[in-house]
């Protein structure tokens, strides 16, 4: 079966998907985050067996990680590196040991299509564990940067978020940017496993590779969306 991924540690009820997951991206202090919180959540994904990553964002909790801010791929290195170095630390604590890094919100969707962000990214990681995988929308230029920087690549995809044509996520501004019904989450997740084409927004069909798929906690209907996706995927 297909790997099911979820970002935690943001507030939302981790603890109902994560039966129903592999890998968790933990918040670690941009967007949000706390010495609290990341032990919290690297505690939850250790007792559930689950592979554990940074899941750092800008540094704007205002506005929840999900605005670009202007930044020099200096900048935005040393983001990536001090937020995942706190939460590596956390997990050190706790015998643990991180498997990857994703990059949360706006972050993500600027490497998404910013050669310059996503060499910035891949730079940071690489520097501070080259054994760190990153994780980055399929086919995108963070998982372009991440192969030339050396890095194990896994290209994500999205049970709960709609497509554009051209690949890249709905913007969350827009009314159709979450997939809240269940049973199409499924069936959309069911497509990528498959390596089907899925639905865009204009209508066109996409197909869309990946190894790993996102659910949200904060997506409306989350729980059921988390069940009818593994449901499908294992009967898949």
């Amino acid at each position: 079966m297909i790997e099911l991924n979820a970002d935690i540690g943001e507030g939302c009820d981790d603890a109902s998907l994560m039966p129903y997951l592999g890998r968790v991206s933990v918040a670690c202090g941009g967007h949000v985050g706390d010495a609290a919180s990341m032990a919290a959540a690297l505690q939850l994904a250790a007792a559930h067996g689950v592979a554990v990553g940074a899941h750092p964002g800008y540094p704007d909790r205002v506005h929840f990680g999900r605005r670009p801010l202007a930044a020099t791929e200096d900048e935005i290195a040393a983001w990536v590196t001090q937020q995942t170095e706190a939460l590596a630390e956390h997990a050190g604590r706790l015998g643990l040991r991180l498997a990857h890094v994703k990059p949360h919100g706006a972050l993500y969707n600027m490497a998404a299509r910013d050669v310059g962000v996503a060499r910035a990214i891949a730079r940071a990681v690489a520097a501070l564990d080259p054994t760190l995988a990153l994780v980055g929308l399929s086919g995108s230029q963070l998982i372009a940067a991440g192969a030339r920087a050396g890095l194990a690549v896994l290209d994500e995809a999205f049970a709960d978020r709609r497509y554009q044509a051209d690949g890249l996520l709905v913007s969350r501004e827009t009314s159709e940017a979450l997939v809240t019904d269940p049973e199409e989450a499924a069936q959309q997740a069911l497509a990528l496993a498959r390596g089907l084409p899925i639905a865009t927004l204009n209508g066109m069909p996409r197909r869309i590779a990946a190894v790993t798929i996102c659910l949200h906690s904060d997506t409306p209907n989350a729980l059921n969306i988390g069940r009818a996706v593994h449901a499908a995927l294992n009967r898949g």
